[in-house]
C-alpha cells in the first residue's frame, strides 16, 4: 500500500507546445507568401507591399517560435520559476518564502476569468505568474498561498466561475439591441443595394440585372436584421446546484430560458471555436432530445475543462456522458 501524501504543490504554466507554434508560424508564413507576386512586377507599389507583408510575416513568424515557455511550482517553503525559450537553456530561479512581502491577484484585460499572482518582493521586485490553471477554484488556491507564505490583507478577486459562489456565471446578462440601433442598420441595408441602381439612373445608364436583383436583396437583409438582429447576442449561462439556466432573446427582444438538467445530459464536451486553444474554448452540452447549447467563451482549454468539471460534479452527470 502506498502511503505517499498527495503532493501539495501548485503548477503554473504558460506558453504554446512546439506544435502550436508551429501552426501559427505555418499560417503566418502562408499569409506572408501571398504577397510574394507583387516581388516580380514592375510596380513600385506592389514591390513595397509584398516586401512589407514578407517582413511582418517573417517578424510574426520569429515572435511566435521565440516567445518563452514560463513554468512556476510553488510550494510551501518557495517558489521555483523555470523560464525556457526554444532550443534555448531552461534558466531557473528560486524565490524563497522569507523573500515574499506581498500578494496582489489582478485579473486579465483580455479574458474576465483569469486570474495571476503577482508577488511583491522585500527587494521591491515584482513578480506576476502565469494564470491559475483552474479557474473554478481561485479563492481557494489564492488563499491557500497566502497563508503558507504568511501574507497578510489579501484582496480577494471577484471570480464568477468560482466553484465556492452558489452560482456560476458565464457570460453577460443579455439586453436587446436599441430599437433606434436596429432601424438604422436596416436602413443602410437598403442603401447599400440600392445605390448601384441609383448610380446607374442617375448617369442615365439602364440598370443591369444585378443592380436590379440586389433591391430584393436588400430588402430581405433588411427585414432580416430588424427580426432577427437580437440572436446574435448569444447565451448567459447560470450554473446552480443540479441546474444550468440558460438565457438567450428571441428575435424580437423577448427573453427565453432553457433548464439543463443532469439526467437530459448525453454528452459534455470541451471544444475550440476559433483558431486558439488559448483564448477560444468552451462547453458543449448535448442533451438526450438533440439540443446542443454552447456556453459563452471561457479562455484557455484548461480553463474550460475546469469549468465542464465543476459542471459535471454539480449536475451530477452520469460518468458515460463526459466527453471532457
Amino acid at each position: 500500500m502506498d502511503d505517499t501524501p498527495p503532493s501539495t504543490d501548485i503548477r503554473l504554466r504558460e506558453g504554446s507546445s512546439i506544435a502550436q507554434r508551429l501552426v501559427m508560424s505555418a499560417f503566418a508564413a502562408a499569409v506572408a507568401l501571398c504577397f510574394t507576386p507583387g516581388l516580380f512586377t514592375h510596380d513600385t507599389m506592389e514591390i513595397i507591399i509584398s516586401v512589407v507583408a514578407l517582413l511582418v510575416g517573417a517578424g510574426f513568424v520569429v515572435g511566435i517560435m521565440m516567445a518563452p515557455a514560463v513554468v512556476w511550482i510553488i510550494t510551501p517553503d518557495e517558489i521555483l520559476i523555470g523560464h525556457q525559450r526554444p532550443f534555448g537553456k531552461l534558466r531557473t530561479r528560486i524565490v524563497a518564502r522569507d523573500d515574499i512581502a506581498g500578494l496582489q491577484v489582478p485579473g486579465s484585460k483580455r479574458a474576465k476569468a483569469r486570474f495571476q499572482l503577482a508577488f511583491t518582493l522585500a527587494s521591491g521586485e515584482r513578480l506576476t505568474s502565469p494564470p491559475i490553471s483552474d479557474v473554478t477554484h481561485v479563492h481557494d488556491t489564492v488563499a491557500r498561498i497566502a497563508e503558507q507564505f504568511g501574507v497578510p490583507n489579501v484582496e480577494t478577486p471577484v471570480n464568477p466561475l468560482d466553484a465556492s459562489n452558489p452560482e456560476m456565471r458565464l457570460g453577460e446578462p443579455l439586453e436587446p439591441f436599441p430599437a433606434r440601433d436596429i432601424r438604422i442598420v436596416a436602413l443602410i441595408a437598403v442603401a447599400l443595394s440600392a445605390v448601384p441602381y441609383a448610380y446607374k439612373l442617375w448617369r442615365g445608364l439602364s440598370p443591369s440585372h444585378v443592380d436590379i436583383l440586389l433591391l430584393p436583396l436588400g430588402a430581405l437583409a433588411a427585414f432580416a436584421v430588424y427580426r432577427y438582429a437580437n440572436l446574435v447576442t448569444g447565451a448567459f449561462w447560470i450554473i446552480r446546484q443540479a441546474d444550468i439556466r440558460v438565457e438567450r432573446l428571441w428575435g424580437d427582444g423577448t427573453p427565453r430560458a432553457d433548464h439543463i438538467k443532469g439526467h437530459d445530459v448525453k454528452t459534455i464536451t470541451v471544444e475550440r471555436r476559433g483558431r486558439s486553444d488559448d483564448e477560444h474554448c468552451i462547453v458543449v452540452i448535448r442533451l438526450h432530445s438533440g439540443q446542443r447549447f454552447r456556453s459563452p467563451r471561457i479562455g484557455s482549454r484548461v480553463e474550460a475543462r475546469a469549468v465542464a468539471t465543476e459542471i459535471v460534479r454539480r449536475l451530477g452527470i452520469a460518468p458515460e456522458s463526459n466527453k471532457i
